[in-house]
């Protein structure tokens, strides 16, 4: 089935969050669902490769050994949506183990279109999946496959990769309840996410020794350019990943090496940067198993199950919603 796109303008959207963020007092930011053009988005599959990011690994780990009994714990036949999506290929194992008692709609959300195209070419063949790609945000695009179901069918929610801790902490209880509000009661909602861990190892993982997270990082920068007529000069800009200790984040930001001034045509926008300034570009929180399970308690569900790898600590939580 060809991608449905559900977003506004996209270039509309970026220009005004890019203003928002460039023009704030203080700290400027930028969000960091624009990391995920296309070059963005094959840096980032690039990542998920190194020694250094044991995340994914641990989410494809978590998959291949307890899809089975994720799959035992659903009532029958699903509608599947995941939310960030992108090449959808951890979300294969869950759909394979689906596929030996039914056929499954799925439904990848993303921001991305070249994301969603390679994960249509994931699921290509495998004739238990019917696939429904939207290019949308992720609660836009979850109310249109909450409306497409049909009547009577749960719907399971994936939310992979650890991307609710991308939310400030009051945020990730707001989006979950909007989760909760798109659901009906006994839908469920797989939610990853990345466990407290040394904070060396932390650094290490957002910092690689390669560079390939300070390209994916300064990318943000070149796609303004791109796509906004911006000037930034890549070079007079620094990756940089801190540690948040009282937040318990890294903290992903790029640094100014110098005084500057770089003009955003498209975006209406000029904007001056002292040297050691910094764009904040991303905070990656991490958790313990029962705070994941209070904040879904806290946002309408119930915790049914919790899996937790121990080589790299991260969880995958299934909330069912009360």
């Amino acid at each position: 089935m060809p991608l449905t796109a559900l977003a506004l303008d996209p270039s509309t959207e970026f220009a005004a969050d890019v203003f928002a963020g460039l023009s704030k007092s203080g700290q400027k930011e930028l969000p960091s669902k624009y990391f995920y053009d296309d070059l963005g988005t094959a840096l980032f599959e690039v990542i998920t490769l190194l020694p250094e990011y044991g995340l994914t690994r641990a989410e494809e780990r978590l998959f291949q050994r307890h899809s089975a009994e994720l799959v035992a714990r659903l009532p029958g036949a699903v509608v599947v949506a995941e939310l960030g999506s992108g090449t959808g290929r951890k979300t294969r194992w869950v759909l394979e183990a689906l596929g030996k008692r039914q056929t499954t709609s799925y439904y990848p959300i993303d921001v991305s279109p070249a994301a969603l195209a390679r994960c249509e070419r994931e699921f290509f063949g495998l004739d238990s999946v019917r696939f429904a790609g939207l290019v949308s945000p992720y609660l836009e695009g979850l109310r249109e496959v909450a409306r497409r179901r049909p009547a009577g069918t749960p719907l399971l929610v994936l939310f992979m990769g650890s991307s609710i801790g991308n939310l400030e902490r009051p945020m990730m209880e707001d989006f979950l309840r909007e989760v909760r509000s798109t659901l009906q009661s006994g839908d469920g909602f797989l939610l990853s996410t990345d466990l407290e861990k040394p904070v060396p190892r932390l650094l290490a993982a957002y910092d690689d020794s390669i560079g390939v997270t300070s390209a994916f990082n300064l990318n943000l920068l070149a796609r303004i350019n791109r796509e906004l007529g911006g000037n930034f000069d890549l070079t007079r800009f620094r990756h940089e990943a801190r540690w948040d200790e009282r937040q318990r984040r890294i903290e992903m930001h790029l640094r100014s090496t110098g005084t500057q001034e770089v003009r955003i045509p498209r975006a209406g926008l000029t904007v001056k940067f002292q040297q050691g300034e910094t764009i904040w570009t991303e905070s990656s929180h991490r958790f313990n198993c029962a705070e994941v399970c209070a904040l879904g308690r806290r946002t309408g569900f119930r915790c049914d199950a919790q899996w937790t790898d121990a080589e790299w600590p991260f969880a995958q939580s299934l909330l069912i919603a009360r």
